[in-house]
């Protein structure tokens, strides 16, 4: 029985089965398999897994989303991730980079490609992370005795934090292309004159 269980989740068969290949049984990986991202998820929350590779664009449920909820629940995000793409814009659109906690894989790859993404996703999965428990709450609290509620609550709370975080940094975006909108209007106007 292989020790490793690595979930592929992308909806190409071939990519599928490309990765188990890559991956045989005398590697120690035992690769299962999920074709979109309900799929994906309910295997992420049933199995113990050591490694996820997780496409960006998948029916049902996009990549995009399977990361959100990843990255939402303290222990999924320790498992090491690698999130595929034949396109990297499509991943940095929603996720700057430097992927700091994650490994990226274009497509197509080959076995050392894939091999040198499993071992940084890992390294990176190992990385501290900034705590999203505010100073505020009581040590029963970030120890997880905390009840429920106040787990959503800070949950809540940390998810409010980053949205209005990235809600500035989308108007500084904004901000800025209105001036280079603005500079080319400038420009064409002083072309066709």
């Amino acid at each position: 029985m292989a020790s490793n269980k690595i979930l592929v989740i992308d909806d190409t068969t071939v990519v599928r089965v490309k990765v188990k290949e890559m991956l045989s049984p005398g590697n120690n990986f035992e690769v299962l398999e999920a074709k979109d991202g309900v799929e994906g998820l309910n295997l992420i929350l049933k199995e113990k897994l050591s490694l996820i590779m997780l496409d960006f664009i998948l029916p049902k449920l996009s990549g995009w989303e399977v990361f959100q909820k990843i990255q939402s629940h303290p222990e999924l995000r320790k498992i090491p991730l690698v999130i595929m793409s034949g396109r990297k814009e499509e991943v940095t659109e929603k996720i700057p980079e430097p992927f700091e906690y994650f490994d990226f894989l274009g497509k197509p790859f080959d076995k050392k490609q894939l091999m040198d993404a499993i071992r940084s996703a890992t390294i990176k999965a190992k990385q501290p992370r900034p705590d999203a428990v505010s100073p505020t709450v009581p040590t029963a609290a970030k120890n997880g005795v905390a009840t429920t509620p106040a787990t959503n609550d800070l949950d809540a709370a940390a998810e409010i934090k980053l949205l209005n975080e990235k809600i500035a940094k989308m108007q500084a975006e904004i901000e800025s292309l209105k001036k280079q909108l603005t500079q080319v209007v400038t420009f064409i106007k002083q072309k066709i004159k």
